[in-house]
């Protein structure tokens, strides 16, 4: 993890007194909302959802951590109950991080206090972006919006091979759409023969192509 790159021999043994392993199997749970805040989680293999249910019951995904992220550190510091719950989306080991051997090696050290602000600043701006996401761009945007994010960088026009990595109804909640308004989009986007849609394997066949369409 960047946020332990600069760190000693001497300083990672003092984070590694303080953190535990832990296995998830699919589908388990790994803390409720509302549940207390004892430090922070980073994936080690696997994927984690947080999420949200709402009085109605729908659920609402926040984000899906995959292996090197980390997620927990803002609760941690605020000594709050967790605001959403987390899930293993996939058999995941995962290592916590106690609270007070963070706290203790901010004291020794301000340099690591900015390291940990550094990668809260950049969850908070990937969060804004999220917000103007949803709030200005229309579904079918914000499906091709993720599905270019997935193309390789130099890589041809077409066609590309886009694999999800998360059910489509896991993509739904997390773009803020219904499972029905996502297959509608990846039906009109396969008439407009943007794309082609196998499973968890979408093939887009034309990159500019649908980067105008969702201009």
């Amino acid at each position: 993890m960047p946020l332990f790159n600069d760190l000693v021999p001497a300083e990672l043994e003092r984070i590694e007194a303080g953190t535990r392993r832990v296995e998830c199997a699919r589908g388990e749970v790994l803390f409720r909302r509302g549940d207390a805040s004892e430090g922070f989680y980073t994936v080690i293999f696997g994927q984690v959802k947080l999420a949200f249910t709402s009085p109605s019951g729908a659920e609402k995904v926040v984000e899906v951590m995959g292996p090197g992220q980390s997620f927990g550190e803002a609760v941690m510091f605020l000594e709050k109950p967790y605001p959403v719950f987390a899930q293993a989306l996939s058999d995941s080991v995962l290592l916590h991080i106690s609270r007070s051997v963070v706290f203790a090696e901010i004291e020794r050290d301000p340099r690591f206090a900015r390291r940990i602000i550094s990668g809260l600043s950049r969850r908070l701006h990937s969060l804004v972006i999220d917000l103007e996401t949803y709030t200005l761009r229309s579904g079918t945007q914000r499906l091709i919006g993720y599905l270019l994010r997935g193309v390789p960088e130099g890589a041809a026009a077409g066609p590309v091979e886009v694999a999800l990595t998360i059910s489509k109804t896991v993509l739904a909640s997390r773009l803020s759409l219904t499972p029905e308004h996502l297959s509608r989009i990846l039906h009109d986007l396969t008439e407009d023969q943007l794309v082609s849609v196998e499973g968890r394997s979408i093939r887009i066949l034309d990159v500019e192509a649908l980067r105008r369409y969702g201009d």
